[in-house]
């Protein structure tokens, strides 16, 4: 009972990681299936298409680095702190948003990117509208990533 808090911290960093990680994977892997397509037609898009394929992994730097931080407020990096029961369901809470948000918005941002690469397909002269569309998308992803990145602060200040 005594490890319970840090347990449920861990449980929350993990959570972070590992679902923004999926949801990133989902969307690099289906832009990547589309970018594919067009560089078999025509390989001198590589570039475009790759920078749109791309944008979707960042959901799952963002969880990387909210499991990072949460890590080592409740030092399992760095210096050992006790963990109340508490305050473990706290941290756990305060990762929620990024991997939720994470998840989901990564694999909405992987199908803008998929049409944003069939827009650069067929009109390449469109390449920055048509990075707009996956980036709409990215919006959601930061608006988690503060909301963690406040509540992990927030609850390493609190005394309990």
């Amino acid at each position: 009972m005594a490890n319970l808090g840090l347990a449920f911290a861990i449980l929350g960093a993990a959570l972070a990681a590992c679902l923004a990680g999926a949801g990133s994977a989902i969307g690099v892997g289906v832009a990547g299936q589309a970018a594919a397509g067009v560089v078999t037609e025509d390989p001198n898009k590589f570039s475009k298409v790759l920078v749109l394929q791309l944008l979707p992994g960042t959901q799952g730097i963002y969880g990387l680095l909210i499991a990072f931080i949460c890590l080592s407020q409740v030092g399992v990096i760095g210096t050992p702190v006790e963990v109340s029961f508490a305050k473990g369901l706290m941290y756990f809470c305060a990762c929620l948003p990024m991997a939720i948000a994470g998840l989901v918005s990564a694999k909405f941002q992987g199908q803008a990117s998929v049409a944003s690469i069939g827009l650069v397909a067929k009109k390449p002269d469109q390449f920055g509208k048509a990075m707009i569309f996956p980036a709409m998308v990215e919006t959601y992803a930061i608006l988690a990533l503060l909301i963690s990145l406040l509540a992990i602060m927030g609850v390493s200040n609190i005394n309990i």
